[in-house]
């Protein structure tokens, strides 16, 4: 059941003549238009079968969407669906939604008959007057339903105008005679403006505002005054107030005038409560004595302090309060909000759901297994430290102390609890040295660190590490660098002669410069000291091997290939087959460029650079109104 329903979505409910012209107008626009006596009699008959069923199927959307929108009374809260009855007469309004309803069944019962006899029509003119005459008696159907729709689109405007009241919400309801102070106490409590005027019924509806209340969101309604006779009596204004009290689960604040500016007695006023107190089951009351500033309780007649003494032994509580110096107001929202937070705990207690829960719970309580008391032990030393104090170590005062004893001479050193000998405590630390960090470099194990360095050098000296000489290492290495300074150069030399001979345009070196090798890949007899050097360093003259016999082979396998060549055929072969060899692939090439050039040609292009844009649109095909029949190619 919804019981919160958003009125504002209703759509607007044209009149009946704006519904037949819209209908109509959609008919011709969104069908074809154009038929010709020449035509086939069965494409003449679908031509105008269609638009009678175009015609049948949008008045059917569009009165199936108004009866969808309106709210059906049984679906609705019993708040909303009492209020509507008081607000529109809930038979009239059953009614109107019926004879909609019965419209929509008739103009689809009009639409079947005329495409069954459609079917019977034998020439261009009959199935025309069929067509026409289905239109007129759908069009005479909706024009008799002119009041119903006008009274909808009456509601539906005051349904929009309608507050948005949420029946289960934490809610707080004023009530009591006209001009008592509801709305100036809703004004006070609440972010809402409701107008307020020194005459009765100023409220004529019911008004919402909204308040936070230990972090939650309340609801206020004002509700308009009440006047003390029977239920028959009472007119629609008062009708709503009746109604929220009776369908609301609420705090209940009856408001009463003791200045009687109201022009009703304070007797009156009681007595109204006592006809309206029915509606107040099960809900919270609290009687709020307004315009104390005026009269306040003291001052009042001994007669009528005693009338007051109804609400004490019912056990009502009853609030002075004045809305001009606010005195009181809040107190009577607090107390209102807190007994329907304890009234609503109350009620769920009380329900099926919560005996579900407490039967799946079980609680375990130990028993004793004899009468001996044993106390929790606690260790000496836990109680000393809970209290801040510990056995070992001094007691430290904290910061927050030193806070509390010098107030606002206090400031926070942080520099005093450096871990640090006490003379270097605010010494100044540079950021970066040398270009770097300082951070980077502190080692809180550093002074370890270089004591295990200088025992090791201590042993280093004591065995004589740096004793020994070592020049003849030193010739050694100058030796290796020289032949491998040697083997680099001739290493370029034959690179850069390889180089050379793929190179034709460019000058060679002179021979004198180039190591050159024999057939054999050999170096010449004048270059034959290189080859008695143990050339192992980083593999270097194994790798000129390597690339020079490579050379050799290819020298070969190439003048092969020219000796083979010049025994075969010197003619070329066609350009289509010299890329391709394979005959397959070839054919796969083809069948692509093919594809490719499919859209081209879709075009009508002459080839690839034509860039010509031809008419995107022509007129013989989008020109003059769409006929009937295919349109999937527009």
């Amino acid at each position: 059941m919804a019981t919160h329903y958003n009125f504002k979505k209703i759509q607007v409910v044209p009149t009946s003549k704006d519904f037949i012209d819209i209908i109509l107008s959609k008919t011709q626009r969104k069908t074809p238009t154009v038929i010709h006596k020449n035509y086939k009699i069965s494409r003449i008959r679908q031509f105008y079968t269609k638009k009678i069923k175009f015609t049948q199927q949008n008045y059917h959307d569009k009165l199936t969407q108004i009866i969808t929108d309106f709210p059906r009374l049984e679906d609705i809260h019993p708040f909303y669906s009492d209020l509507l009855n008081i607000l529109y007469d809930k038979d009239h309004y059953k009614l109107a939604l019926g004879q909609i309803n019965t419209a929509r069944h008739l103009i689809d019962n009009v639409s079947k008959d005329y495409v069954r006899l459609m079917k019977y029509g034998d020439s261009l003119y009959r199935c025309k007057q069929l067509k026409k005459a289905a239109l007129g008696r759908m069009c005479t159907i909706m024009k008799r339903q002119n009041q119903s729709l006008q009274y909808l689109e009456q509601v539906r405007q005051h349904l929009s105008r309608l507050p948005s009241i949420d029946p289960n919400t934490r809610t707080l309801l004023l009530c009591g005679f006209p001009n008592v102070g509801k709305s100036s106490f809703m004004n006070k409590v609440t972010r809402a403006d409701v107008e307020v005027q020194p005459y009765a019924f100023t409220t004529k509806s019911l008004f919402v505002g909204h308040t936070d209340y230990k972090y939650l969101r309340w609801q206020v309604i004002d509700t308009p005054g009440i006047l003390d006779h029977s239920l028959e009596e009472r007119n629609t204004i008062e009708m709503q107030a009746i109604t929220a009290l009776a369908h609301i689960r609420a705090a209940v604040l009856y408001v009463m005038d003791l200045s009687e500016q109201c022009n009703h007695s304070i007797e009156e006023q009681i007595a109204l409560f006592s006809n309206i107190k029915p509606l107040f089951t099960n809900k919270p009351i609290i009687v709020c004595l307004n315009k104390i500033d005026i009269v306040a309780v003291d001052d009042l007649p001994e007669e009528k302090k005693k009338l007051l003494d109804v609400f004490n032994e019912d056990g009502i509580t009853v609030i002075p309060m004045g809305n001009v110096t606010e005195e009181g107001v809040m107190a009577a929202r607090t107390d209102a909000c807190e007994r329907l937070l304890a009234h609503r705990v109350e009620v769920k207690m009380k329900s099926k759901k919560m005996g579900d829960i407490v039967n799946r719970l079980h609680v375990a309580v130990p028993k004793a297994r004899d009468d001996k008391e044993r106390p929790a032990f606690i260790p000496e030393g836990a109680v000393m430290k809970g209290k801040g104090m510990d056995i070992d170590k001094p007691y430290k005062k904290l910061q927050k102390e030193y806070e509390k004893e010098l107030g606002d001479d206090y400031r926070f050193d942080d520099k005093k609890l450096y871990v640090v000998p006490d003379t270097e405590k605010y010494d100044i630390i540079p950021e970066l040295i040398n270009g770097k960090n300082i951070a980077d470099f502190i080692d809180p194990e550093i002074l370890e660190k270089l004591d295990a360095l200088e025992r090791e050098e201590e042993l280093r000296e004591g065995a004589g590490v740096y004793d020994e000489d070592i020049d003849d290492m030193d010739s050694e290495e100058e030796e290796t660098q020289k032949l491998a300074e040697e083997i680099r150069k001739k290493k370029k030399i034959r690179l850069q002669e390889n180089r050379e001979k793929k190179r034709r345009n460019y000058a060679t070196l002179p021979r004198k410069a180039s190591l050159r090798l024999n057939k054999f890949g050999k170096p010449h007899k004048k270059d034959d000291d290189i080859e008695g050097m143990e050339f192992n360093i980083d593999g270097d003259i194994d790798m000129m091997d390597a690339r020079a016999r490579s050379v050799i082979r290819k020298n070969r396998k190439r003048k092969a290939s020219e000796q083979a060549s010049k025994h075969e055929s010197t003619s070329r072969p066609p350009r289509d087959q010299s890329g391709i060899p394979d005959p397959q692939k070839r054919a796969k090439v083809r069948k692509l460029a093919k594809v490719s050039q499919r859209k081209m040609n879709m075009y009508g292009k002459a080839g690839e650079a034509d860039r010509t844009i031809r008419t995107k649109m022509p007129k013989h095909l989008f020109a003059g109104k769409r006929k009937q029949g295919k349109t999937q190619r527009r």
